[in-house]
């Protein structure tokens, strides 16, 4: 049973990390990349180039990112009546009091600071994966 996850992702070398730290996982994943909020939103709400999109078990959502950002998009997961039972994880490198209290008012599910160290970074998704996809029991 396949883990689908959908990252929210504009840098590549945080993209490559991702899937990378993902393949180490004990659970099989199908990770689906958007790299814009836009293109985000189109994948959740099934527009545009993504009508058949599979609806994820997870989303991992940077804040910084082109068009809208990991704020604007989390707040239309969360307003709409299928998707706001998603998990969304938010991915960044703030470190900055604003950012956490606004996703956490929006109704983010976990707020995780991208760790520079690679070996740091695989600790985080290892977690992620170990709580969000192996104890919870994900709504269908």
């Amino acid at each position: 049973n396949l883990a689908h996850i959908l990252l929210v992702e504009d840098n590549e070398g945080d993209i490559l990390l991702t899937q990378e730290a993902f393949e180490a996982c004990k659970v099989r994943t199908e990770i689906s990349i958007a790299k814009n909020g836009q293109e985000a939103l189109d994948f959740l709400f099934k527009q545009g180039d993504y009508v058949n999109a599979k609806k994820p078990d997870l989303v991992l959502l940077d804040i910084n990112l082109p068009i809208y950002n990991g704020h604007e998009v989390l707040k239309k997961i969360k307003a709409d009546p299928l998707l706001k039972k998603i998990p969304v994880i938010m991915l960044t490198t703030s470190s900055n009091q604003k950012d956490l209290d606004e996703a956490y008012e929006n109704h983010c599910n976990c707020y995780v600071k991208k760790p520079l160290e690679m070996s740091e970074f695989l600790g985080a998704i290892l977690k992620i994966e170990e709580f969000w996809l192996q104890l919870t029991t994900l709504s269908e």
